[in-house]
């Protein structure tokens, strides 16, 4: 998942994820009519609004349910085609239909939909950060619905900071938490042993690694994270958690960040004088050894990079001492869905601890799980403790001691204007 620039990207994430279309097997959406009790919207919301998760169970047997999101992960397409979609059928006679469209293009259509106040096309969405923030303010949203849902009550931890807040705006039960993702730092350990456990000193590394170093050009998901990430370290983050900052107030907050960027600026690839277009683009340059280092939302990216034969055996993954950026995506389901109760049905296989267990193996997908480790079965948590996350990813338990919170949403626009006009420029 993952904010605009994420989801674009993939955006970029995310982010960028923003994320884009296409890959993996997609159908159109399924005719609502063809749909069994099918009704109109404003009677399909009140009947979902009042079921029980066993009413929808039962109602929506026989239905088909649209999922909308960026369709760039080729490891999270086959995922959810060919691991979930079958338990779909097979549990619950629903069938899932993937429509990979970029983030933009979702918002657009939920508006049409919303505005032409029938049944629409969209059923679940996979969203977060500003783009979650917008929908919530523009009423395109169903819910609160996660209150219904067994495996949300049962597994997830409602009450944590990471499932009531995406980037700083409160969920309200208007999104299921779906995975999670924690910005990590990707290196070769044979060109740098030691890495770094500050901003201080990754900028002593790349001095002493002139043109090895670099990150992807703003609004790109994973680099405007990287400046949040120096942002956080550097200041501290707390100072960064008003939502209503201006651009100008915040321009000005910012400037010891945006001093160490410019001092950064002629030590990096190209001598800073251009950036990757994104964080694929940087991904692969690190996998070519143009690079050193490489940095990505998933916490497995270096393993995975090492599993897929893409990246040296030397590859490993560093967070700095203070903590890194770690944010979760959501999915949401659309207020004018003919078949909210399919979608919660889905929405609830999602969070099942098989499926947040078997999603976290980087042989499959690598995406961190939402599930509480603590609210799992002894049998569960063993299936989650045999996870081969593989020696170039950090334990997951360090990972979460090692956290810091998502600025809000309505700031990351700005700080990444704020970046194209005093580094880029």
């Amino acid at each position: 998942m993952f904010n605009k620039n994420l989801l674009k990207k993939l955006s970029v994430f995310m982010l960028a994820v923003f994320l884009l279309v296409g890959c993996g097997k997609s159908e159109k959406p399924q005719n609502n009519a063809a749909n069994k009790n099918n009704t109109n919207q404003t009677e399909t919301a009140k009947d979902a609004a009042d079921m029980t998760f066993e009413e929808a169970l039962e109602s929506a047997k026989g239905k088909t349910v649209n999922f909308y999101g960026w369709g760039g992960d080729e490891k999270r397409n086959n995922w959810i085609d060919n691991s979930i979609a079958p338990k779909m059928k097979e549990k619950y006679d629903i069938t899932v239909n993937r429509v990979p469209m970029d983030i933009d293009e979702i918002n657009n259509l939920l508006l049409n939909e919303k505005n032409a106040g029938k049944d629409g096309s969209i059923d679940v969405i996979w969203i977060n950060g500003e783009n979650f923030a917008a929908a919530k303010k523009q009423d395109f949203l169903f819910g609160p619905f996660t209150d219904k849902l067994p495996n949300f009550k049962d597994y997830v931890d409602g009450e944590s900071a990471d499932v009531k807040y995406d980037f700083g705006e409160p969920t309200e039960g208007l999104e299921a938490p779906y995975g999670k993702a924690q910005f990590v730092f990707v290196y070769d350990s044979a060109v740098i042993p030691n890495p770094p456990k500050n901003a201080e000193e990754l900028l002593e590394v790349a001095k002493a690694n002139p043109g090895k170093l670099t990150y992807a050009a703003l609004p790109d998901f994973t680099g405007s994270v990287f400046v949040r990430q120096i942002m956080s370290d550097l200041q501290g983050y707390e100072q960064f958690m008003d939502k209503n900052l201006t651009q100008d107030k915040l321009a000005e907050m910012m400037k010891p960040t945006i001093d160490y960027l410019n001092e950064l600026k002629p030590y990096l690839w190209k001598e800073g004088k251009t950036y990757p277009s994104d964080n694929p683009t940087l991904t692969n340059m690190f996998s070519d050894g143009e690079v050193a280092m490489a940095m990505s939302y998933n916490p497995n990216q270096a393993s995975m990079l090492i599993n897929d034969k893409k990246a040296p055996a030397t590859t490993r993954s560093f967070v700095f001492d203070k903590g890194n950026i770690g944010n979760t995506h959501f999915l949401a389901i659309s207020k004018m869905s003919p078949n909210k109760d399919a979608a919660m049905v889905f929405i609830n296989e999602i969070l099942a601890p098989e499926n947040q267990i078997e999603k976290a193996d980087p042989a499959v997908l690598g995406d961190l799980p939402v599930v509480s480790y603590d609210k799992l079965t002894d049998d569960q948590k063993k299936l989650y403790d045999s996870i081969n996350i593989g020696e170039a990813t950090i334990p997951y338990n360090e990972l979460d001691a090692k956290k810091v919170p998502e600025m809000p949403a309505q700031l990351v626009p700005l700080i990444e204007k704020i970046w194209e006009e005093n580094v880029l420029n």
